[in-house]
């Protein structure tokens, strides 16, 4: 059985989301219209899926939905790309669809490079160069 991940983020404004992901990023979907009721993206590996925030809510527990709030719930995205100038290149993107840097590129610690930025609903993702990285023909990260 062929088996298909999908990251489901819960957006406050499936317009703004879209125009971030699709317009600014990027990122290639089917979707053509600005508010539909559910949007994926092909990303190498899984599909990254939009769902309008309180719908997602019920979906998880339709007598008591989870609460959202404001702030770093501890969760992170990451986008592993194969050039260093491609993290430079991601955040000019975000900066251009109206994301938020929230950490500038620069070297890491272990040797890579990277940067954070965040999405118009407040999701972290981190942009990620490591100069050992490899990729299969697909452009999936091997581990």
């Amino acid at each position: 059985m062929n088996k298909v991940s999908c990251i489901c983020l819960g957006v406050r404004s499936m317009e703004r989301a879209i125009r971030f992901y699709r317009d600014g990023l990027g990122y290639q979907t089917d979707c053509k219209e600005d508010n539909p009721a559910v949007c994926f993206f092909n990303t190498p590996g899984t599909k990254l899926e939009l769902y309008p925030l309180d719908l997602l809510a019920k979906d998880i527990s339709e007598d008591a939905p989870p609460q959202t709030g404001s702030g770093f719930g501890g969760v992170t995205l990451a986008y592993n790309v194969p050039k260093k100038e491609d993290v430079d290149e991601t955040i000019r993107l975000v900066r251009a669809a109206g994301g938020t840097v929230v950490k500038e590129p620069q070297n890491a610690f272990w040797g890579g490079y990277h940067a954070y930025f965040a999405d118009p609903d407040g999701y972290y993702w981190e942009v990620v160069h490591g100069p050992d990285f490899e990729y299969d023909e697909n452009g999936l990260l091997r581990f």
